[in-house]
This record gives C-alpha cells, sequence and structure tokens, in this order.
C-alpha cells in the first residue's frame, strides 16, 4: 500500500478583506511584515506602499506579486496589507497624492522610501502635494510602524 499524502494548513488566514477595501475602488495601501526592518534614521514594519485603482482585487494581486519580495528576507513570517482611503475631490487623483505623500513622509521620518517601493527615491520630501496635513500623514506612518 503506497504511502498518505500529509496534509497541512495554517489557523492564521493567508489573506483578509475588509469592508474598507472592498467599498473604494481607488486606495492606497499599506504593506507591513511581523518585524521591524532597518532604515537609516529608525525602524518599521512598513515595506511597500502602494496604490490602485481597482480596489481589493487589485489589493490581493499586489499582495501575492510583492510577497515573496518581501518575504524572502530573513526572519520574516508574514505580511499584512492595510487599505487606506481618503476623501475625492472632482478632477484630482486623490488616490495617487495620498500614495506619493506617505511615501514622502515616511522618507522624511526614516532616511530612505520603504524597502519595496521604486518610485520617488530621489524625490525630495518638501515636494508633497500639501492636500493632506501632515500631522495626518505622520499618524498614519506612525500607527504601521
Amino acid at each position: 500500500m503506497a504511502k498518505k499524502l500529509r496534509i497541512r494548513f495554517s489557523n492564521d488566514p493567508a489573506l483578509i478583506i475588509t469592508r474598507n477595501a472592498v467599498k473604494d475602488s481607488k486606495l492606497c495601501y499599506i504593506a507591513c511584515t511581523n518585524k521591524k526592518i532597518k532604515y537609516p534614521w529608525g525602524t518599521s514594519r512598513i515595506v511597500y506602499i502602494g496604490t490602485t485603482k481597482k480596489g481589493a482585487n487589485r489589493l490581493a494581486t499586489s499582495a501575492a506579486f510583492r510577497a515573496p519580495e518581501i518575504l524572502k528576507r530573513h526572519g520574516l513570517k508574514d505580511c499584512r496589507f492595510y487599505a487606506i482611503t481618503c476623501t475625492c475631490r472632482q478632477g484630482l487623483e486623490s488616490w495617487k497624492k495620498l500614495e506619493k505623500d506617505l511615501i514622502l513622509s515616511f522618507k522624511s521620518r526614516y532616511g530612505a522610501i520603504p524597502s519595496c517601493n521604486k518610485q520617488h527615491v530621489n524625490t525630495h520630501p518638501s515636494k508633497q502635494s500639501g492636500l493632506f496635513g501632515y500631522q495626518q500623514l505622520e499618524k498614519t506612518i506612525q500607527n504601521f510602524t
């Protein structure tokens, strides 16, 4: 008789989609890890800040795409994606402005952009859009650190 195959599973969910991600299609998201990562001016759990026009569908795709890059580092066991939204203004892609401002706010606090981001490497933190309050951006970054 052939040896039986074993089944393995985790009690932790692989992906959780919240109402916030489903309700708004145009949103920004932050990827955080279980351990803090070193940056020039401190440590943070944030490894990626992104944006999507397609809501939870793109968020899940990005999670699947980014996970191998993020989790290949020593000691990182999981990566969580959080949806962040903002109010809309006609004729303005506010979710894209939010992404850029969050990246630049992160850069001004930690001395570098999140490790998996490629955009805005050479953009100076003073080039923020001015649409969001400094305190709001700082509070958002601090919340996920």
